[in-house]
């Protein structure tokens, strides 16, 4: 008899341990690398500049009744004419360059995301279909995939643009034509292993319609690859929008993004204005890195196989 027990005191009740969900497993292998999870607050960061620049801007650079001709292209650090302190300089126009970098990662962020899940659910629709029903309509899919992927992004999305125009519809539309064919391939090869499964074969046996087949059983078990793929492209989504933009052929210039950004101070680095390019390219680099830092983790977690 326990000492708790003579004096008459309750027995402690047994000690529960936490049950260890998939979610959990999840976090704790992501938390592993250090610098995922600095890359994810670093783009968490990022992420809410963005949303919320209209109200955290120092200024609207688009507004203008906002602007003074009179304080372009002044250095970091230098205070205006109306006593305002542009703290990262301005551009030829008289913008603010904080504030141009805030408007111009929601676009810049708002092209990537949109064009990476509408080529996602387009690409993986495919890629769904081509393993699943196999003979004719895989050889098509794949042989579309495979002239898709022959000819490189950039200049495909050169050609759309050029027939479309600019715009920021425009630009999403040219992505997701150069984005789908990746997440179609993932897609497939994932659902060619699947679709010999037992549940599969127990779904056809029950007659089930094929989209339920699909898209109720076949997909989420093809998820862990295109979670990753989708993270990797959106970094590689912004990156070509910013390279069209940079090119005069991506989004407008009254809604600029960090590649209309870095074009507009390109012609004054020799005169030493680095300052209109520099930062608006330090924003896009850091945004870069930081979502691929995830995706490296993410496929890790995802993927042990893959890990090193």
């Amino acid at each position: 008899m326990s000492d708790a027990t003579l004096n008459g005191a309750a027995p402690a009740a047994p000690r529960k341990d936490k049950v260890e969900t998939p979610f959990r497993r999840f976090v704790s292998e992501f938390a592993e690398s250090k610098i995922a999870v600095a890359g994810l607050i670093v783009f968490t960061a990022i992420a809410l500049v963005a949303i919320f620049a209209p109200w955290i801007a120092p200024q609207n650079p688009y507004d203008l009744a906002q602007l003074d001709i009179m304080d372009g292209r002044m250095e970091p650090g230098t205070v205006g004419g109306g006593g305002f302190t542009y703290w990262l300089g301005t551009d030829d126009q008289g913008r603010d360059m904080m504030s141009g970098i805030m408007y111009g990662l929601r676009i810049s962020l708002m092209v990537g995301a949109g064009s990476a899940l509408i080529a996602c659910v387009v690409g993986a629709s495919l890629g769904l279909l081509a393993a699943y029903a196999g003979k004719k309509t895989d050889t098509v899919i794949m042989r579309l995939v495979d002239l898709q992927l022959s000819f490189p992004s950039i200049l495909v999305a050169l050609m759309i643009l050029a027939f479309l125009g600019k715009g920021i519809m425009n630009v999403v539309i040219a992505l997701v034509i150069v984005e789908w064919a990746y997440y179609a391939r993932t897609v497939r090869g994932t659902a060619l292993v699947e679709r010999r499964r037992e549940y599969i074969e127990a779904a056809q046996c029950l007659a089930l319609p094929t989209y339920r087949i699909l898209f109720r059983h076949l997909l989420p078990n093809c998820l862990p690859p295109l979670i990753v793929v989708a993270t990797m492209q959106v970094a590689r989504a912004i990156a070509l929008e910013a390279t069209l933009s940079f090119l005069g052929l991506g989004v407008p210039i009254t809604e600029p993004s960090l590649g209309l950004l870095i074009a507009n101070g390109y012609e004054y680095m020799l005169s030493g204005k680095y300052w209109i390019s520099f930062y608006p390219g330090i924003a896009l680099l850091i945004t870069i890195v930081s979502i691929n830092l995830v995706g490296d983790q993410l496929r890790d977690v995802l993927n042990p196989r893959l890990k090193k």
